[in-house]
């Protein structure tokens, strides 16, 4: 790294607002809360979805508005996102337990891994909006990032909307959803 590129990365660190490093504390917490077994509500586990929901959107509209551009990357990537994880979801890593009104979760990295890409790229975004105001206008950049958001954001969706159904199968059936079994 030259000292103008070292100039340049000091001079985005230290321009960043407390409350963005505030936050991404209170991600990588929540990440590696979420990376072990625990036993969790519906109400806990639809938190970090619905934060990354509206970071996302509060992030597309601040910058780019909601346009026909922006919010059709944005449905399109998450529905394609959240059919797959839908897809893809193992039951095995939830056990409901609605007559405690909890679940067992298996640990994951993958919540982490989401958060910070959302993170990312709303950091990313602001930095090279504030370096090259034209990207908002250049219909690619946009269309990448909403693209970006909307599959970070199907991915949570569609493990929420997944273990929501697999909790009130639960509930309905009167027992605890045991999934398949092995690993």
């Amino acid at each position: 790294m030259n000292q103008r590129e070292y100039n340049m990365l000091a001079q985005i660190i230290s321009h960043t607002p407390l409350w963005v490093w505030a936050l991404l504390a209170f991600l990588v917490y929540r990440g590696l809360l979420a990376s072990v077994d625990r036993e969790v509500t519906l109400r806990k586990i639809s938190v970090i979805p619905l934060v990354m929901l509206a970071l996302s959107w509060q992030g597309m509209s601040a910058i780019f508005g909601i346009t026909p551009l922006t919010a059709l990357c944005w449905c399109a990537s998450a529905a394609v996102a959240v059919a797959l994880n839908w897809r893809l979801f193992r039951s095995d890593r939830v056990i409901p337990y609605p007559e405690r009104g909890v679940l067992f979760q298996r640990g994951s990295w993958l919540p982490l891994v989401l958060m910070m890409g959302i993170f990312v790229t709303k950091y990313t975004v602001a930095v090279l909006i504030a370096v090259q105001p034209q990207l908002a206008h250049e219909s690619a950049f946009v269309a990448t990032v909403c693209a970006l958001y909307g599959i970070f954001n199907g991915m949570f969706i569609g493990r929420l909307l997944r273990v929501i159904t697999l909790y009130r199968e639960a509930e309905m059936s009167g027992t605890a959803y045991r999934g398949q079994v092995g690993g």
